[in-house]
C-alpha cells in the first residue's frame, strides 16, 4: 500500500454514486473524485423528435494550492473533458 504520492483517483461510480467530493489525503497534490455515468435526454436538432440520450459523468478535483495552481487544475479538467468526449487522438494533435 502506498502512503505518499502526488495524485489520487477515487472512483465511487462503480458503487452507483453519481457525484461526491473526495478529501485530499495528506501529502497528495490533488485527488480526482469520479462519479458514475447517468443517462440524460438533451435537445438535438439532428435527432428524430429533436431529442437524444447522452451519458454524462461528474468529476470533482480537489487540489493543494501550495503544489498545484488553480489555473493548471482547470486546464487539466478541460483536457480531461476533451479526452472523454472526443478521444485522446484528437486532443493530442
Amino acid at each position: 500500500e502506498y502512503t505518499t504520492g502526488t495524485f489520487t483517483i477515487s472512483n465511487m461510480g462503480m458503487f452507483g454514486v453519481t457525484d461526491f467530493g473526495a478529501l485530499l489525503p495528506v501529502g497528495q497534490g490533488g485527488i480526482l473524485a469520479v462519479g458514475g455515468t447517468q443517462d440524460f435526454i438533451v435537445p438535438d436538432n439532428q435527432a428524430i423528435l429533436g431529442m437524444k440520450k447522452v451519458r454524462k459523468m461528474k468529476v470533482t478535483l480537489s487540489c493543494d494550492h501550495r503544489q498545484i495552481y488553480g489555473a493548471d487544475a482547470a486546464l487539466f479538467l478541460k483536457t480531461l473533458a476533451e479526452v472523454m468526449t472526443t478521444g485522446l487522438d484528437k486532443v493530442a494533435k
